[in-house]
Parts: C-alpha cells; structure tokens; sequence
C-alpha cells in the first residue's frame, strides 16, 4: 500500500470526524431516482452498511426502503476475513463484529445484491475511493461483478471528502456513482 494512499486515508478520517456534526441533511430522492431509472419495478436487493465511525448516516434512506417492500442486505465479515452480503430486516437486531460494525446474524441468508452503497473515507472525481485498507469491498465487488455485470455500486459521502486524485493500484475497483450531499456524482 502506497504512503501517499495510508495519509490521505488519515487526513480524511481526521476531517470527516471534526466536521461530521456540521455536516448538511442529506436528501435520498437521487437513489431512489437512480434505483427507479436502473431497476424499474425489477424485485431488487440493495446492499447496504450500517453507519459507524462518522460515516454518512444511511438509517432513513433504510428505512425509506424497507417500508417500500425493496429487501436490505448489510456486509458480514467472516472467518476467512470475506466479507458477504446477508439480508437484514430494519427492525432485526445486529450483533457487533470484531471490527466493532453492527452486522446481521450469520444464519441470515446470504446473497448477491443488485445496487451495492460503499462507505469510503476518500473518492475523486474519477470516482476512485479510499477505504479503510483492509480490501474487503474491492475484493467482494470484483467477485460479485463477474457473477452479476449489471450491479450498481454507489460510493456514500460528505462533499467535503473529495480529495484531488486518489492512488490506485490493480486491485482497487472503481465505483459506478458517488453520492453526496450535493447529489450524484457520475463519470457519463
């Protein structure tokens, strides 16, 4: 891992957790727009994450859709540090990962989701992201694009995270959208 990506990636939290209070309401219609244009009235899942560490708090976009009958799956870490994707009802309980991430019982079921929202600590305009070092979604979203080619996957940030470029590397995956408090932000 280059240097340039392990600052950028410290700058970044630093920045997201001294400005998260100020931050702006967020309004979700441009997903649901998104979802609408993509899917059209197609049975979909939409994989999710449950907001820790200063992340952009997804719960009413959540809930939007759950009472809207569109099934949510959450990440799961497992043993071999995978990382899948398990249904989640909004109301279930989580349980805490080693990673201290809420995340759903692993008897859920698992599955391969049609619209996939990834946190990021960093992105640029060419829609490359920083996480959090450990690869978990760069691997899993390669995984799931040779199985499934028409996912969506949509980078969830502040404005405030955009950073000039982003280091990449092979391994890195490239996001389709990302989507901020100022709207969605594509590379059409």
């Amino acid at each position: 891992m280059s240097l340039d990506k392990i600052f950028l990636r410290n700058k970044f939290i630093l920045i997201r957790d001294q400005k998260y209070l100020s931050s702006k309401k967020f309004n979700y219609k441009p997903i649901l727009s998104l979802i609408k244009k993509n899917f059209n009235k197609k049975k979909i899942i939409i994989a999710a994450y449950y907001p820790a560490n200063h992340e952009v708090n997804i719960l009413k976009f959540l809930e939007t859709i759950y009472k809207k009958k569109i099934k949510i799956a959450l990440p799961v870490i497992g043993k071999s540090e995978n990382m899948r994707f398990k249904l989640w009802n909004f109301r279930e309980p989580l349980s805490i990962n080693k990673f201290g991430v809420l995340e759903p019982k692993k008897t859920n079921k698992e599955v391969v989701p049609n619209l996939i929202m990834v946190p990021l600590v960093a992105f640029d305009a060419k829609l490359n992201r920083i996480g959090y070092g450990k690869g978990y979604y760069d691997r899993k979203l390669k995984k799931i694009k040779k199985i499934k080619e028409n996912i969506i996957t949509l980078g969830i940030a502040y404005s405030f995270q955009k950073c000039r470029s982003v280091p990449t590397n092979k391994h890195d995956y490239k996001l389709d959208y990302i989507f901020t408090e100022q709207g969605i932000i594509s590379s059409k």
